[in-house]
């Protein structure tokens, strides 16, 4: 009897375990758009106009992430080219988010978005650091 009340408690606590890892996952349009609601004080119609921006951008990523992987697992490596061009496709969909959402945004609320993506971009940079190090 004890040895299965051993099992059970074991079992219960790798579940939740398991289950509290899965939560953190990454980031949906959705918390983005909640997390730029609250921070920016978005009204019912902003919020309508850059739910799809957001979704545009997550799949426009995925899409990246899936190329970047499968060139990878095929061994071959982007010439200089490419990757030029693949930064500069990047930064045109970056500057064409921007142009969205200052026309949504007003002066106020972008001015605070484009502090809030200059500090992420700045705590990833943080990470890329402390990761080499």
């Amino acid at each position: 009897m004890k040895n299965i009340v051993t099992i059970l408690v074991f079992v219960l606590a790798f579940t939740f375990t398991a289950q509290a890892q899965k939560k953190g996952g990454k980031p949906s349009a959705e918390k983005m758009l909640k997390k730029i609601t609250k921070d920016l004080s978005l009204s019912e119609d902003q919020q309508s106009k850059i739910k799809p921006l957001l979704e545009g951008q997550m799949a426009d990523r995925k899409a990246a992430m899936e190329k970047r992987k499968a060139t990878q697992e095929s061994g071959e490596k982007p010439s200089k080219e490419e990757r030029k061009q693949l930064n500069a496709d990047r930064k045109e969909k970056a500057a064409t988010f921007n142009t969205e959402m200052a026309s949504i945004l007003d002066k106020d609320q972008f001015a605070k978005f484009e502090a809030m993506a200059k500090e992420k971009k700045g705590n990833a940079k943080n990470r890329v650091k402390k990761q080499k190090n």
